[in-house]
């Protein structure tokens, strides 16, 4: 009988990324790594519970959807969610920054002091700038302060973040340029809550971290993953939740591994490269055909 795994998600540790696996256990993902997994014939996919929490009706949920919960579960993760903005008297320290995943795309958020650049890396910012520390609710503020005076947005897809990773400025000034002159006109900005302490522009680069440097444009993203389905191929880069793999003739598929949550996955049936999930073709230019 076929050995199975319940994937727990991506984490990005102080060694790179890595899948985490129901039980604790960790599969580090070093570029170069071989991906392959299955979905068995009759595979359910199943909630993922919240906040600690196994689901108690072990709902089934719908292959495309990457938060991987059942509406209940969803309600009680939202309700204890920083980023859902329904807390509001959590006592550690915040910061704000900007982050950076292309040309024109920046955006504002908070995250907790103690996390780091975790929460960088798990959205895939190619690059980011602090921008100030402080209470939980002065942060708020500022990101609200940013977003109307200089309409920053806080939310970027990642649809929109894949499309320009095999096209980036090729070098470290040229990707940092718009984060510093976000950042002069951030500081500059009146009503900036008097508890928050500005922080100097100090631009992280990832693009090394993530492997995106000079990666091939991808020819589609795994849009579901279906039962008697599989993927076999190299790990490129990485970015965020995002795996993107080389699967033999086609080149580049970005595989988000949030939606591999809930699933049980077993070592396919051949290891040929390739990949038999339904893949929702990038647009191709300039002549606008799929």
């Amino acid at each position: 009988m076929a050995q199975v795994w319940k994937c727990a998600g991506l984490r990005w540790t102080a060694g790179g990324p890595a899948l985490e696996w129901d039980g604790g256990r960790r599969s580090a993902l070093p570029r170069g790594k071989r991906i392959a997994f299955a979905v068995g014939e009759r595979g359910v996919r199943t909630c993922v519970g919240a906040r600690g929490h196994a689901c108690p009706v072990r709902a089934a949920v719908p292959g495309r959807t990457t938060g991987a919960r059942c509406e209940e579960c969803a309600r009680l993760d939202r309700a204890h969610s920083v980023a859902a903005d329904t807390i509001a008297d959590d006592p550690r320290p915040y910061r704000v920054y900007l982050a950076w995943f292309g040309p024109g795309m920046v955006k504002v958020g908070i995250t907790a002091l103690e996390r780091g650049p975790a929460r960088l890396l798990e959205q895939g910012a190619v690059c980011f700038s602090w921008l100030g520390t402080g209470p939980l609710m002065a942060a708020r503020r500022t990101e609200e302060l940013l977003r109307a005076a200089l309409r920053v947005p806080d939310r970027i897809p990642y649809a929109e973040k894949r499309a320009v990773r095999s096209a980036l400025p090729a070098t470290e000034p040229e990707r940092a340029a718009e984060l510093r002159e976000l950042h002069a006109r951030a500081v500059a900005l009146s009503g900036w809550p008097e508890s928050l302490r500005p922080e100097p522009c100090q631009v992280v680069d990832h693009t090394r971290v993530f492997g995106v440097a000079g990666v091939p444009a991808a020819f589609g993203e795994v849009v579901e993953l279906v039962p008697g389905g599989s993927v076999c191929g190299e790990l490129v880069a990485a970015a965020g939740p995002d795996l993107h793999l080389a699967v033999g003739g086609r080149g580049l598929v970005v595989l988000d591994t949030r939606l591999m949550t809930g699933w049980e996955l077993v070592p396919p049936e051949s290891a040929t490269a390739g990949c038999a999930f339904p893949v929702r073709e990038f647009r191709r230019a300039p002549d606008g055909l799929f």
